[in-house]
């Protein structure tokens, strides 16, 4: 990988992991993603429009992707009002590569590499990690974020076959519409316009404006670099979530939850190489 393709991915991945923090650092963690998200498709939308390219071939995938997206927001919001962030963002992280590739061999009929096997086991190997070897996380905790790994695995696998009709930009930014709408709704039937606007922060800013750099920074390392070398590099995002959650957050993280993030990361990196 070039290294200023290196720069970008590692960027990319500091800046997703940061997004994360915003959302689990938050009192409200419904009320700021789904602000966030709104700041997010805001700064998007004139880029999706100025590369407006979409075929009607999309309209399936983006409408399926929207509603799966929605559902892995309620999912990641629920985790990390329950759980800590060094736990979620790992196991969601790490899981979800591994989903897709089961996915794909057990359904799709893709064959798998012994790299690519040895790789599930090492995902599976740090999530037991990160969770604790004696149960030292709730098992309801690392279930919801294996369910969040499913989402993210689920429109994952949409998205693959949806961008092939649309530019990636503007694909990207249609199905974000839908879910920071309903995540507005939602917050605002609950709790009314004023839960909302005490969502309001600098952070919050922030959060969402990463949340699409982040994406972007992908894109733009995309078409510098091969496909499997960004996708296994921006995994160590992993890392620096974990990292985060203990300077940041104060979460005690301790060496086994770090060595499983580690563990993870190299898991999924055999899984998109080999």
């Amino acid at each position: 990988m070039p290294l200023d393709a290196l720069v970008i991915v590692l960027a990319g991945a500091t800046l997703h992991a940061f997004w994360n923090l915003v959302i689990a650092r938050a009192r409200d963690t419904q009320a700021v993603t789904a602000l966030a998200l709104t700041i997010g498709v805001a700064v998007a939308l004139p880029f999706a429009i100025s590369r407006w390219d979409v075929r009607p071939e999309a309209w399936p995938f983006i409408a399926l992707s929207a509603a799966l997206e929605s559902i892995y927001i309620g999912l990641l919001t629920a985790a990390y009002q329950r759980a800590e962030m060094s736990l979620v963002y790992p196991i969601a992280r790490g899981a979800a590569p591994v989903i897709v590739l089961l996915i794909s061999v057990l359904a799709l009929n893709s064959p798998a590499s012994f790299a690519q096997v040895g790789g599930v086991a090492l995902v599976a190997l740090g999530v037991v990690l990160v969770g604790g070897m004696r149960g030292a996380a709730r098992g309801s905790d690392v279930a919801l974020a294996l369910a969040v790994a499913v989402a993210i695995a689920s429109y994952t696998l949409v998205d693959q076959q949806g961008v092939a009709f649309a530019d990636p930009v503007t694909y990207v930014t249609l199905i974000l519409i839908p879910a920071a709408l309903l995540s507005v709704a939602v917050v605002t039937l609950r709790g009314g316009p004023g839960r909302i606007k005490q969502a309001l922060s600098p952070s919050t800013v922030v959060g969402g404006i990463c949340s699409v750099a982040a994406y972007g920074l992908v894109l733009i390392a995309l078409a510098v670099a091969p496909a499997a070398s960004v996708a296994a590099t921006r995994e160590v995002s992993v890392v620096i979530g974990t990292g985060l959650a203990a300077f940041v957050l104060h979460e005690r993280v301790g060496l086994a939850r770090l060595v499983g993030a580690v563990v993870v990361v190299a898991g999924v990196a055999l899984i998109v190489t080999g």
